[in-house]
């Protein structure tokens, strides 16, 4: 009798129609419009990539397209800038040198930009004359780069942005005329490349109603079917793209989080590079959430990467050798990323990637089933208790990794398997960890600033506004973490102060800890040590509606 319900159930839902039959449906009809799970499972292996941001603009040293003046009042003349390719001669250009400089890094796979909103194409078009072949290089950067990354055992996919600043049908919004340009250049780049692992599209504010994604699809895996494509072009598609910012912890659906070394996509003189250690937690960190980490490079106008970012992916690579074996191709959790660091498994065995000794928590939850052993990964035992109070772990200060000590946890067979583990959200130092939230704005979810879940936002609807946080009593704290949610592009928080009021004081006896113009992702701030009961956060100005997941403050 129970087994004849979920039949009933199945021949009631094709009856009358349900959004589970009508997803089956559009999957088994329109089959081009996602990739096969197989597919998507081998593109989350690959974990780590490289990200190639290039064309002319480098001759100046700018970020590629949005220096150009029109359509958003860039600093470049459109005159000047639409002519820089006839002076691009990247003649130190070398195809397999930057291949191996990705392999040497620990990169799987690089994706280049085959065109960006500037209009540029970096391949031999015959759609058009603004080209690499118009250029007096007159070499197919994207032929010798595709040839040369897989020749070194790496994917190759391209970057394409469907907006195209240049083109005349693109400027009037004739569709219809411009269609034909973009699914000519797409129709080029999956015939004339060889096997293309992914493509990055790039739609900004346009879609499904203007490129007429679902046919772009059809056509891409006809020619390709084994691409797996992101979600900018109008459709949800194979996965989503968190930019310059370590996507939120998601198992769910693949995603990857694409993120410059530099502070600019292309090459930009005298800019600030991260260090090889910034960039391990962020892969870390990515991973640890359930990401791939795609990290981007802009060569110089010679055609190589600048040496000092050349340098920080050769040690990023130099680590990946000793320690990626608890890294590449393994899935997130089951304890959620924080200050402390990050967890991965495969199977019963639980990696933990330990960033700050200092945020982690005297005893991480408890695990269901039993903690058989603690190693190091070379294997060396570490200390470690698992009861009623969670699981400690301890390895001694002298013998830490000041990078990252990971820490390998194996279950017993008899406990269930990591990914079969409830995320489990790991408890912060915090002296605000839980406490009471008042805001001007939005007062009921203003809670979820100091619950220790990014997943939860509160939301203002003003661009002047304030959160305020009750210690219970007077604290002594002398560091902020707060996180800002939003895209990169996005103008957010343009002023703001960090207030402080101690017991008993009166109301308006506030005084300011700290002040800036901008917060983001992950900002974190010391200061000297501050005594108060009360913390708020003030916004004075933002370019979007403000929205914070974080607010959090530590001893």
């Amino acid at each position: 009798m129970h087994l004849l319900r979920p039949l009933r159930f199945l021949l009631l839902a094709l009856a009358f129609g349900s959004p589970f039959t009508a997803r089956v449906a559009s999957a088994q009809q329109e089959p081009w419009l996602k990739a096969r799970p197989e597919l998507m499972q081998r593109w989350q292996d690959l974990t780590f990539g490289m990200f190639i941001h290039w064309d002319p603009s480098s001759l100046l040293g700018v970020e590629i397209s949005w220096h150009r003046q029109s359509p958003f009042n860039g600093p470049i003349p459109d005159e000047v800038y639409d002519n820089l390719y006839r002076s691009f001669y990247p003649g130190q250009f070398d195809a397999k040198a930057i291949a191996q400089t990705a392999k040497d890094a620990g990169m799987r796979y690089i994706i280049i930009t085959a065109k960006h909103h500037g209009g540029f194409s970096m391949f031999d078009s015959a759609h058009t004359d603004y080209d690499i072949m118009s250029t007096p290089f007159k070499r197919d950067i994207i032929k010798e780069l595709a040839e040369a990354t897989r020749a070194a055992g790496l994917d190759f996919g391209f970057y394409y942005s469907q907006p195209d600043w240049h083109h005349p049908a693109f400027l009037a919004k004739d569709w219809e005329t411009y269609n034909k340009f973009l699914y000519g250049q797409i129709r080029e780049l999956c015939t004339n490349y060889g096997k293309i692992g992914m493509i990055f599209f790039d739609g900004i504010s346009y879609g499904s109603s203007q490129y007429r994604p679902k046919e772009l699809f059809k056509m891409i895996r006809e020619l390709q079917p084994d691409v797996v494509i992101n979600n900018r072009c109008g459709l949800p598609a194979d996965y989503d793209t968190p930019e310059q910012v370590v996507g939120a912890f998601n198992t769910k659906r693949p995603w990857e989080t694409c993120m410059t070394l530099g502070t600019s996509w292309s090459w930009k003189t005298y800019d600030k590079i991260r260090s090889p250690a910034e960039s391990i937690r962020l892969l870390v960190m990515t991973a640890g959430s359930g990401g791939n980490f795609l990290l981007n490079v802009g060569p110089m106008p010679t055609g190589q990467i600048e040496p000092r970012q050349a340098d920080v992916l050769r040690k990023v690579g130099d680590w990946l050798r000793v320690n990626g074996s608890a890294l590449y191709g393994l899935r997130a959790g089951p304890y959620k990323p924080a200050g402390w660091g990050a967890s991965v498994h495969e199977g019963r065995t639980i990696y933990l990637h330990i960033l700050s000794w200092a945020d982690l928590p005297d005893f991480l939850p408890a695990l269901p089933g039993k903690v058989v052993s603690v190693t190091r990964l070379s294997g060396r035992p570490a200390t470690f208790s698992h009861d009623q109070r969670g699981l400690r772990v301890d390895v001694p200060a002298s013998e830490r990794d000041p990078v990252n000590t990971i820490l390998k946890v194996t279950l017993d067979p008899t406990s269930p398997a990591a990914k079969d583990i409830k995320p489990i959200l790991v408890p912060t130092r915090s002296i605000a960890r839980l406490k009471p939230v008042t805001a001007s704005t939005a007062a009921d979810a203003a809670k979820s600033l100091t619950d220790d879940d990014p997943a939860t936002l509160w939301v203002s609807d003003s661009r002047q506004c304030w959160a305020e946080i009750d210690l219970g009593s007077d604290r002594r704290f002398s560091r902020i973490d707060i996180r800002e949610e939003g895209h990169a592009w996005e103008t957010r928080t343009k002023s703001f102060e960090i207030l402080a009021r101690a017991e008993g004081s009166s109301a308006d006896q506030w005084t300011t800890v700290e002040r800036g113009n901008s917060i983001g992702s992950t900002y974190t701030k010391k200061f000297a040590p501050v005594t108060a009961r009360y913390v708020r956060l003030k916004i004075n100005d933002s370019g979007a509606l403000p929205r914070f997941s974080e607010i959090q403050l530590y001893e």
